[in-house]
């Protein structure tokens, strides 16, 4: 795997193997979990903003809403 950091996180990208058929790349259901909740918000199934620092402001909006929600109902 290689590996990207910045001062904030960690970034892995998982390489592909060369095969036939499916197979489950490691961590890779962490991402696609993630962004299904985010679809949640309808506001970021596309991308309507021009701002990218609007954009992020939803996403955050969107996480912190979700993990707000959680927390409430432990």
């Amino acid at each position: 795997m290689d590996k990207a950091a910045t001062p904030e996180f960690v970034v892995e990208v998982a390489r592909r193997r060369q095969q036939t058929g499916f197979a489950v790349l490691p961590r890779r259901w962490v991402v696609e979990r993630t962004f299904g909740w985010m679809v949640r918000w309808r506001r970021l199934v596309r991308d309507y903003e021009r701002r990218a620092d609007v954009s992020e402001a939803m996403i955050h909006i969107a996480m912190g809403s979700l993990f707000l929600r959680r927390i409430a109902h432990l």
